[in-house]
């Protein structure tokens, strides 16, 4: 089992959990729009690069121009995004990263834009987050489908419709087809009766909701802090 996260292995094709809160424990979403705009840069940062994003209209002493806006840095063939959830004051992410520098490169344009937004939005300055990322290595299976039970469950905190919350879970479950989400590595194992301890359960929706252990004592020190 992983000991607490103060330090960060990067490997090839390794899957991570990814997790933060805000500073203070302050709310890092504060209406429906702060939720659509992380969910906006993951799907510019995760969606094959389309140059046509880029165009855009200015306009200089009256009169306008057609130009392009500054790309930023696309992760499409370097990371994969397999569960999320949005939290008031906390996010969660699942990933596999291609390289060793993928998950690093990733936070970081990720969490800039998204403060830079917020910032500017609530017109206010310094940190929006606490501290660095937490990145925590998961090595096994049974780890790697608890945690994203972990992460569906979470808005439950909440809300009880967590089909709709801001996750992957409708993914999971074949009501949404988010393309930069990858649910299938986790789903596979429901289809394909893999696994003795999940075998009983005939689908990722019974798993999630039917499982009587509590995933967070499973998980240990790999939850939020």
């Amino acid at each position: 089992m992983p000991g607490k996260n103060s330090l960060k292995i990067y490997v090839e094709d390794g899957f991570y959990h990814v997790y933060n809160r805000g500073v203070e424990k302050r709310k890092i979403f504060q209406d429906g729009q702060d939720y659509k705009v992380l969910l906006k840069y993951l799907k510019e940062t995760l969606s094959p690069p389309n140059p046509e994003s880029l165009k855009t209209i200015f306009t200089l002493q009256g009169q306008s121009f057609k130009g392009l806006r500054r790309p930023t840095k696309n992760y499409f063939e370097e990371m994969n995004l397999i569960a999320y959830c949005l939290m008031p004051n906390h996010f969660h992410f699942l990933v596999k990263q291609k390289s060793k520098t993928s998950l690093e490169g990733f936070m970081r344009s990720l969490i800039t834009r998204y403060s830079m937004y917020f910032n500017k939005k609530y017109e206010r300055v310094g940190s929006l987050f606490q501290g660095r990322y937490k990145a925590v290595l998961i090595n096994d299976e049974s780890y790697l489908l608890h945690l994203s039970r972990y992460i569906h469950l979470n808005p439950s905190e909440y809300t009880q419709d967590l089909e709709n919350a801001y996750s992957s879970y409708a993914d999971y479950l074949g009501k949404r087809n988010t393309l930069w989400v990858k649910p299938d590595i986790i789903t596979s194992f429901f289809n394909q009766n893999t696994g003795l301890e999940f075998k009983k359960f005939n689908s990722y929706k019974d798993f999630v909701e039917k499982y009587e252990r509590d995933s967070s004592r499973i998980l240990g020190n790999l939850t939020l802090e």
